[in-house]
């Protein structure tokens, strides 16, 4: 059995998600179902690096499958491709180890959570950013976002606990304003459930001056999700890349 990795983008707007599930249609699904017509394995199972939730995209989601096909990784691109609709494509293909694993081997992965400052709504942004009208402080905003650069608990940025430890490093978080652009850039050695949304919607926050920026060290340390900001919209965060 060969193990192939796979790099993929997709427009998370009308998927109830990466994992496959009962209440809607999943990227997992529609990619392992591609997968099945081309290699004719009906039981493949496609490996993600992990979960984006329903309306979140990706411009480098990495996943992995076995098969026994002896389709060239190079011609499943272009194979894969054709049995899957216009917001799902898989970039890149190649033969990898068979231990390597899309979860498992990752070291790291970078977000982007995208900000569109602006007094009016923008119609070719509304699938790919947060909307918010009032001008945000970004000094306080990257005041607050280097509190949480480094090793911490971060419980109070995760929306239901998972696993034993919430215990995350970040090692980079940068906001980078392009106006009315502003994307909060952000990579760690892993996330938790809802984490960069939860860190987007805190920043905003102390960027519309409603939370102080020395405010998030100590909510940090509290542990409390109530204490942090608001979970931001799913639409302006985009998995970018996974580090192995």
């Amino acid at each position: 059995m060969r193990n192939i990795k796979l790099i993929l983008e997709y427009d998370g707007t009308n998927y109830a998600g990466w994992q496959v599930q009962p209440n809607g249609t999943s990227i997992q699904e529609v990619v392992q179902k591609a997968i099945a017509e081309i290699t004719g394995e009906p039981d493949v199972r496609l490996v993600g690096s992990g979960r984006t939730d329903a309306g979140v995209h990706a411009a480098g989601q990495v996943a992995h499958f076995k098969t026994a096909t002896n389709i060239p990784a190079a011609d499943l691109v272009h194979a894969i491709n054709t049995k899957l609709p216009e917001d799902i494509a898989v970039l890149e293909a190649e033969d990898v180890p068979d231990d390597f694993h899309a979860r498992y081997s990752a070291r790291s992965k970078t977000y982007r959570y995208t900000i569109l400052n602006a007094p009016v709504r923008h119609p070719l942004e509304r699938r790919r950013a947060c909307l918010v009208r009032t001008p945000l402080d970004l000094a306080a905003m990257r005041r607050a976002a280097a509190a949480l650069v480094g090793t911490h608990d971060f419980a109070a940025f995760q929306s239901k606990p998972q696993g034993k430890s919430s215990v995350r490093t970040i090692t980079r978080l940068d906001i980078v304003a392009d106006w009315p652009r502003i994307e909060v850039w952000i990579s760690a050695d892993g996330f938790l459930y809802n984490m960069v949304r939860a860190i987007a919607g805190t920043l905003i926050e102390v960027g519309l001056r409603k939370t102080p920026p020395d405010a998030v060290a100590t909510l940090l340390e509290s542990r409390d999700r109530a204490a942090a900001g608001p979970t931001a919209p799913p639409q302006g965060l985009c998995l970018m890349g996974v580090e192995y």
